[in-house]
């Protein structure tokens, strides 16, 4: 079968290294066709007749904005309401040891499932003192995050929630928006968003946290990349902060930074408990 346009291993090449150079993530050979289904609709879009040209076109306006569009093209969003349930109750216990207002950094917002099981977690856990909680919500794809501040979701979404969590955190859509639900307002205040790239030089995120969530994010870096951000990351924590990364991802075997402190459940290595 005759492809609609020739993906050449020089245009595969370019792909993976111009995306790991913007965004880190090391895409690896069995990616071809993912690549190619995903990166082929935007030369559709913009009628063009082969990958080189499109290349061509990203690398000679550097600063340009089909940069993002290239990357919101090949991030992956799998995500969904307490997914990895067995942090949440972490999350909790160390919210109600805390005696000032909670942070927490959603290092990988996607969508926005993420977050908002946090600020369901922190107001299940705290009461009222929820309020004072700020959950930072970024991510790289600005479009999932566009999705993720609306916090309107289809019924399937939150099917997997307990009537009394969908009855308490949601609304419920009629009319035109039968079928959908909103995040109520209380949880939607909790959560900011905003765009962030983990190879940034610069990240907003500067005040000490409670805990970071990034999960299933190190498994798209290579590992000096996974190195680096994991350096980057334990500065910001307290010293009894905690991060929780991805089922598949282990922090301490690429970092001495941290320690195992449960299941994908890490803390600051003795030597860094100083604080920020």
């Amino acid at each position: 079968m005759t492809s609609e346009f020739p993906l050449t291993d020089r245009d595969f090449s370019r792909i993976r290294l111009l995306i790991h150079r913007h965004a880190g993530i090391a895409l690896g050979a069995h990616k071809r066709e993912m690549v190619y289904s995903r990166v082929s609709r935007r030369l559709r879009q913009l009628k063009l007749r082969d990958f080189s040209s499109y290349l061509d076109l990203l690398e000679t306006h550097q600063d340009g904005d089909e940069w993002q569009v290239f990357i919101n093209s090949l991030t992956t969003n799998l995500t969904s309401f307490f997914r990895e349930p067995h942090h949440f109750p972490v999350l909790a216990e160390l919210a109600r040891r805390s005696r000032d207002p909670v942070t927490v950094w959603c290092a990988a917002a996607s969508t926005g499932e993420e977050p908002y099981s946090i600020a369901i977690a922190l107001v299940e856990a705290l009461g009222e003192r929820a309020a004072s909680a700020r959950i930072i919500a970024t991510d790289i794809d600005t479009e999932v995050l566009a999705h993720a501040a609306a916090g309107v979701f289809r019924q399937e979404r939150v099917g997997p929630l307990s009537p009394e969590r969908l009855k308490r955190f949601f609304r419920k859509g009629v009319g035109a928006n039968a079928g959908y639900v909103r995040v109520q307002p209380e949880i939607a205040a909790m959560v900011s968003f905003e765009r962030l790239n983990l190879l940034d030089p610069q990240w907003p995120v500067r005040e000490p946290l409670d805990a970071i969530f990034c999960r299933n994010v190190m498994i798209y870096f290579d590992k000096p990349t996974q190195k680096q951000v994991l350096e980057r990351f334990a500065p910001l924590l307290k010293p009894h902060g905690l991060l929780f990364a991805g089922h598949s991802e282990n922090a301490s075997l690429v970092s001495p930074l941290f320690r195992s402190a449960g299941q994908t459940v890490y803390s600051l290595a003795p030597a860094r408990r100083g604080g920020p």
